[in-house]
């Protein structure tokens, strides 16, 4: 078992967590350990293994894999299925299409609208990039049985989708 310190130890104060916590120590430790894992990832970037460890940004990966999971789309449809400003999204997007990652092309319906598609460059390097990170959580859950795998996987679905919800309940709408 690593060493507890202030970053890994299960109570905001960096002792041990007491046994039977009540909501509010609960709660505590809680938000302390998912502020220590928004650290430790930006820190490693959760980047993989290997060469290509670091190699692609959080932003690019998401809008990457977005693009592979649901195909061609307009810059205010990736917008607002990652819950980001369009704005965002095409500063974003500007590197990935200088890199030949992602191509630009017209809507097949509305030749003047312009979608965003994955390029087979890009479709290679997100393939690259997926395997290595596969491997870094591997390494990173070696001593893992598959249910531990398989509950946080969906536990830290349902806290994502929590986050999403409550995010999207309190943005006004977009008016472009």
């Amino acid at each position: 078992m690593p060493p507890q310190d202030m970053t890994t130890a299960a109570s905001p104060s960096g002792g041990a967590a007491p046994e039977h916590p009540g909501p509010d120590r609960l709660l505590d430790s809680l938000q302390h350990q998912v502020a220590v894992f928004a650290r430790r990832a930006e820190q490693t970037r959760l980047g993989g293994v290997g060469q290509v460890r670091n190699s692609m940004d959080r932003a690019a990966y998401l809008l990457l894999n977005r693009l592979d999971k649901e195909g061609p789309m307009g810059v205010k449809a990736l917008a607002a299925g990652m819950g980001i400003d369009s704005s965002t999204v095409t500063r974003q997007v500007a590197p990935l299409v200088d890199t030949g990652l992602v191509k630009r092309t017209s809507h097949p319906e509305d030749g003047r609208a312009v979608v965003l598609q994955l390029s087979p460059r890009g479709q290679a390097r997100l393939e690259e990039v997926r395997a290595s990170r596969r491997e870094l959580m591997s390494q990173v859950t070696d001593g893992w049985t598959e249910e531990e795998r398989d509950t946080f996987c969906a536990l830290l679905t349902r806290f994502n989708g929590s986050l999403a919800a409550r995010q999207a309940a309190y943005q006004p709408p977009q008016t472009d």
